[in-house]
């Protein structure tokens, strides 16, 4: 990265206060079509969204893991809930969303944030890629109507008025930054269709035909449950995951932001915040979030440098809700369709295709696999996690391979073993079939000198060679081996006879 790019989002440098507010009015604009799109599209009503979105943004910007990042009402924790929505109702939802900010907030007490880093890069672009797919796929069924109690495609000129509209905010959406990155081209194509339609009594689809907005500060409500062991199983499934999407996605962002600005943010005071904003969702009509990619940037790139500009984001969004909630109901839903799938489009990793013919054969598979999992099952914390562990198998097959030695005699006759390569439960097999125990003579030197016993797996297999060579009446000993690793041989001599030569330290691998 340039100089002149750490420059731009170097966060020490003193607060410009103009910068700050402007940044936050122009994320505000931008969250909140997004936010009101992913609460239509879950079947929220739209006010949920940007309750969401204040709540979220309010909180994270003052208690936070770092400056500049952005939350909101995102699509990746909404998408997990809607499932719950069509079986249980919206006060189920409140209450996974409180019970999914209490498990964040326990990542955060327990400091468990760090193990996001264990996402390798191809998980992450199959997981960005399914969510644009879906973020696109779901816009579709706003071509879609209600006649005779069955739902069926637009056609004729409601279709034409539909399509028309669309495509005009993305025309908008796409062309206005070649002229001017003054204002956000989405909220100048939501504010031209709005115009449009109003001027030309053009008759669409608006967001009052999908549910009213009353606007007003966000009211205090106990989601109406059961507070029993049922109600627990119902949620806790959607909690968790609900939970383990928002965390990996704002921690993710974090990372994004700590590259960009090449300073280190708090992902654990990170999830105790976004614990603490999805808690208070539960209880006070909010659908919910996380940190959200596009709004961060947007942020960073208007010039925010402190917190105050996710502040006044949030308090933007309140004005709006209060004073503002007949305007939205009359924004037509073919305006916030186009938003969102220029949303998907700019979301998409695109550069995973670029790249394809350059990643490793099992890197590429991991990608396609997450995807085609967040896409099939709108399950992002699952693929996220089977994406995690397929990565970490093919790692550790690779490493397995690895594992060679350097055999030799000296003049003395005996006999040594360089290890070359780490010795954990993948790699035991290969070790073990480079000795001759049999044809060996009667001292062996083996030198982990070059390599390291990695778990209990690799310890055992030490003592099973060293009884090996023991029953063969013959001595063997262990060089360079861990301090740990020489405690658990010494504690064994009783059973078998180990000479370890002593060395220096050499621990094995750990955190």
């Amino acid at each position: 990265m340039s100089n002149y790019k750490l420059a731009l989002f170097d966060f020490s440098q003193k607060i410009n206060y103009k910068n700050e507010i402007l940044a936050g009015l122009t994320v505000a604009m931008t969250m909140m079509p997004e936010s009101l799109s992913f609460a239509i599209l879950a079947g929220f009503p739209p006010l949920a969204g940007l309750y969401a979105a204040f709540i979220m943004g309010l909180v994270t910007s003052v208690f936070g893991g770092r400056p500049g990042l952005v939350s909101g009402g995102a699509g990746a924790t909404v998408i997990v809930l809607i499932a719950l929505m069509k079986s249980n109702g919206l006060d189920y939802v409140f209450a996974a969303v409180a019970l999914a900010g209490a498990i964040q907030i326990l990542v955060g007490l327990f400091k468990l944030g760090k193990f996001i880093r264990l996402v390798p890069q191809p998980v992450m672009y199959g997981f960005v890629n399914g969510l644009a797919i879906i973020i696109f796929m779901a816009q579709l069924e706003q071509f879609k109507t209600v006649v005779g109690g069955h739902e069926t495609w637009l056609s004729g000129t409601p279709l034409y008025i539909m399509a028309g509209l669309v495509t005009l905010t993305i025309g908008i959406v796409v062309l206005l930054p070649r002229i001017t990155k003054a204002v956000p081209p989405s909220l100048v194509a939501i504010i031209v269709v709005f115009t449009i339609v109003l001027c030309f009594g053009i008759h669409t689809k608006t967001v009052g035909d999908i549910a009213a907005v009353s606007g007003g500060f966000p009211p205090f409500h106990i989601p109406a449950v059961p507070f029993n062991l049922d109600t627990l199983k119902i949620i806790f499934p959607y909690a968790l995951i609900m939970a383990g999407v928002g965390l990996t996605e704002g921690l993710l962002t974090l990372n994004l932001v700590d590259e960009m600005t090449a300073t280190r943010g708090n992902s654990n005071r990170e999830c105790i915040a976004q614990g603490s904003a999805n808690i208070l969702n539960g209880f006070f009509f909010g659908m919910g979030g996380c940190p959200m990619i596009a709004q961060t940037l947007v942020n960073l790139s208007a010039g925010a440098r402190a917190r105050l500009s996710g502040i006044i984001a949030s308090l933007t969004i309140l004005v709006i809700i209060l004073f503002g909630a007949p305007i939205i109901e009359r924004v037509p839903m073919a305006a916030l369709t186009g938003v969102m799938i220029m949303v998907a489009i700019g979301t998409f990793e695109w550069i995973s295709f670029r790249i394809i013919n350059k990643m490793p054969r099992q890197d590429v598979f991991v990608g396609i696999l997450v995807a085609l999992i967040t896409i099939w099952l709108h399950n992002l914390a699952l693929a996220v996690l089977i994406g995690v562990i397929i990565s970490a198998l093919v790692f550790a097959w690779e490493s397995a391979k690895r594992i060679r030695a350097r055999k030799y005699l000296d003049e003395k006759g005996v006999k040594h073993y360089e290890i070359f390569g780490p010795l954990f439960f993948g790699s035991v097999t290969n070790f073990n079939e480079k000795f001759d125990v049999l044809n060996d003579p009667e001292e062996v030197i083996i030198d982990f000198k070059e390599s390291r016993v990695s778990d209990m797996s690799g310890i055992e297999a030490l003592n099973k060679l060293t009884e090996r060579y023991h029953q063969a009446g013959k001595k063997l000993h262990l060089k360079h081996l861990s301090a740990d690793c020489r405690l658990l041989l010494k504690n064994a001599a009783d059973v078998i006879e180990v000479n370890i030569i002593e060395d220096p330290t050499y621990h094995i691998a750990t955190e």
